[in-house]
């Protein structure tokens, strides 16, 4: 398997890609700066695109304070989707279905690492697992768990080389016809819209200057 080392262009974040079967495949790691150390996340193999995607997103965003759409507390948008307290004593949020459990460690006065897990039901091994450490950003994990919530299926191609459904009683297939040019278009306005916040809006030109009133005198 391929890896892969990317950095950001002031060199203070490192996304490595380590395919692993037994750890964490995505890793990123962030240089510690004038007002927040050192801190990172990480992945799993089986982690959807789409939940590391809104990640990467949220840090790539040039103008992170109007993104009011993300919420500054990652518990948020799981409340709002009716996740609720496990039912034994451990802290955190379950979804509706218990198929995913996030976590932080540690307590009010010393908050510790984020853990968001996937399995397909209560006591049985975990499918996939991301992990946040307790100074990664908290508008990250927060657009991480936003997407998590979102209702809308994760589209796959179906083929021969597709992964297998692990439990069909978890997981629901609906198969739909998606012409190549439609994918192509959707990448595209992906690529686009990501360009357009690096887009710096140009500046209001403001009210041209007056020359400078001479002084005349009458006779």
């Amino acid at each position: 398997m391929p890896r892969v080392l990317l950095s950001s262009p002031d060199q203070k974040a490192l996304l490595r890609l380590e395919p692993d079967p037994h750890g964490q495949w995505w890793t990123l790691n962030h240089a510690a700066e004038a007002d927040r150390p050192a801190w990172y996340a990480s992945f799993g193999a089986r982690t959807p695109v789409e939940l590391i995607a809104a990640f990467t997103d949220a840090l790539t965003n040039p103008a992170p304070a109007l993104a009011a759409s993300t919420p500054s507390d990652p518990y948020e948008p799981l409340r709002q989707s009716a996740w609720q307290p496990p039912t034994i004593g451990a802290d955190g949020l379950v979804s509706p279905d218990g198929t995913a459990y996030v976590q932080r460690l540690g307590t009010a006065q010393e908050p510790g690492a984020w853990f968001v897990t996937a399995s397909l039901g209560p006591e049985r091994k975990p499918v996939w697992q991301a992990r946040f450490g307790e100074r990664t950003p908290a508008r990250l994990v927060a657009a991480f768990t936003t997407a998590l919530t979102d209702p809308h299926p994760a589209a796959r191609t179906d083929s021969l080389r597709s992964l297998p459904i692990l439990d069909p009683d978890v997981v629901t297939r609906r198969t739909t016809d998606v012409l190549a040019v439609h994918v192509a278009a959707a990448l595209e306005e992906r690529v686009h819209a990501l360009t357009a916040r690096r887009t710096v809006p140009p500046t209001t030109p403001g009210p041209p200057r007056q020359p400078p009133a001479r002084n005349s005198r009458s006779r």
